[in-house]
């Protein structure tokens, strides 16, 4: 869901069952103005695939990009610390905030929690007396209205040169322009060149034959260019985002075997909304 400015509304993911709990965290999240995607058993996330499937874990992840993740340790249908770990060990979801709550008397199993990454383990009734204080202060959470603002602006001049050297299929060049653009930024629109350096960076490692290091970047990107508006400093943003993925889902399709062969024709150019070029 998008609100008015075509900014995707964060996400709250808890991983709950018990029906005590899971309403209260819906509540409080809603209020706050979430979304709330409950997980009451490993299949909710991970479909048909095996429990251990962490290739399809980092996918459904990244693809519903949580603004944070809520876990109750005494829920034996997911296996948090997996999980957990695996959010911690990939540079596409590390990022991700984890806040579990569990009983204050099973004190071994709120250390394994912290072991395992994450950010703030609480004694079941402190949780839930402090839970919108707590998604408000972990929860990775855009600012729409200054994003939406800056959208509004000029692309910086290195970010023009990137998108140029991107649309000639110079891939390497075109993320090294983009980089020194988000380096040099302060701002929250920079998030744009962000997105479309790791696209370039996505598909540079299609060109050199690394399968690990497409899917990687792929994974990665999802994080930045789902919370940007569909149009940005004049960038279509949407097809983009629309482009990217379907390159991706032809590099899984191919696979590491024959990425060698893939049709790099299916690089489109990025395109401008609103805009006509001389």
């Amino acid at each position: 869901m998008k609100n008015s400015a075509g900014i995707k509304t964060p996400l709250v993911m808890a991983w709950v069952s018990n029906l005590m709990f899971s309403p209260r965290i819906e509540s409080a999240a809603r209020n706050l103005g979430f979304e709330v995607k409950l997980i009451e058993q490993a299949a909710d996330l991970l479909g048909a695939a095996m429990p251990g499937s962490r290739n399809t874990f980092m996918d459904r992840i990244t693809h519903d990009a949580p603004a944070i993740v809520i876990c109750d340790l005494d829920d034996d249908a997911i296996p948090w610390e997996e999980w957990i770990n695996w959010l911690r060990t990939a540079s596409s979801t590390r990022r991700i905030p984890v806040i579990c709550f569990g009983s204050h008397k099973d004190v071994e199993t709120l250390k394994r929690a912290k072991s395992a990454g994450a950010d703030a383990v609480l004694a079941r009734s402190r949780f839930f007396s402090s839970l919108p204080e707590m998604i408000q202060k972990y929860a990775h959470r855009v600012d729409d209205e200054a994003l939406a603002k800056d959208c509004l602006g000029d692309l910086d001049a290195r970010a023009s040169k990137g998108i140029e050297q991107f649309n000639r299929g110079e891939f390497y060049e075109a993320h090294e322009s983009l980089e020194t653009a988000w380096m040099e930024d302060s701002s929250v629109g920079r998030n744009l060149y962000r997105a479309i350096l790791q696209v370039s960076v996505a598909y540079y490692q299609i060109q050199q034959d690394n399968y690990p290091g497409a899917v990687k970047m792929f994974l990665r990107l999802r994080g930045w260019i789902n919370s940007l508006p569909d149009v940005c400093k004049s960038v279509d943003v949407a097809k983009l985002r629309k482009d990217a993925y379907a390159v991706y889902e032809r590099v899984l399709a191919r696979g590491p075997e024959g990425l060698n062969e893939f049709d790099q024709q299916s690089f489109q150019p990025i395109a401008f909304a609103n805009r006509v070029d001389d």
